[in-house]
């Protein structure tokens, strides 16, 4: 028996739209990351783009659970001496890209090569309910309601 490898012509990339407000980011960036992977089709591939095109609103609303808001550090680095940076989820949310904490939440999730960069153009995050994707008709997708856990933590 031979193992099933999809083509790329008979990938069919759909558009999905899934609302960030109130969701917990860890269990909101996997299931994104499930869906650019295309994990959730029976004819995955694990060196194809089988996964949907994602598009993310109210990422500025999006919860963590405990106290990560604030003692969470994203430590990034300059390239020079003495050029660590660090900062909070706290800080990123009330900043100029919000939308940025669930980009670099699901980026972590994906591989790092080739793939995953195409996987990670698929992935459309807006920090309100505004976004240009109509045309495409995306299929919503309700990751609260999926289970009870997705949408816990505290009130931010």
């Amino acid at each position: 028996m031979k193992t099933y490898s999809a083509k790329a012509e008979e990938l069919k990339h759909e558009w999905v739209l899934i609302d960030a407000s109130g969701v917990v980011l860890g269990r909101l960036a996997s299931h994104i990351a499930m869906r650019l992977k295309g994990k959730h089709r029976a004819m995955y591939t694990p060196s194809a783009d089988c996964g949907d095109h994602v598009v993310v609103i109210n990422a500025e609303k999006v919860r963590l659970t405990g106290t990560k808001r604030k003692d969470k550090v994203y430590y990034k680095h300059t390239g020079f001496p003495g050029g660590i940076k660090e900062t909070t989820p706290d800080k990123i949310l009330a900043g100029a890209h919000p939308e940025r904490v669930i980009e670099k939440a699901v980026q972590r999730m994906l591989s790092r090569d080739a793939l995953g960069r195409h996987q990670m153009a698929n992935l459309r995050v807006y920090p309100g309910t505004e976004h240009p994707h109509e045309p495409q008709k995306p299929t919503v997708v309700n990751v609260a309601a999926m289970n009870p856990k997705n949408a816990r933590g505290r009130k931010n």
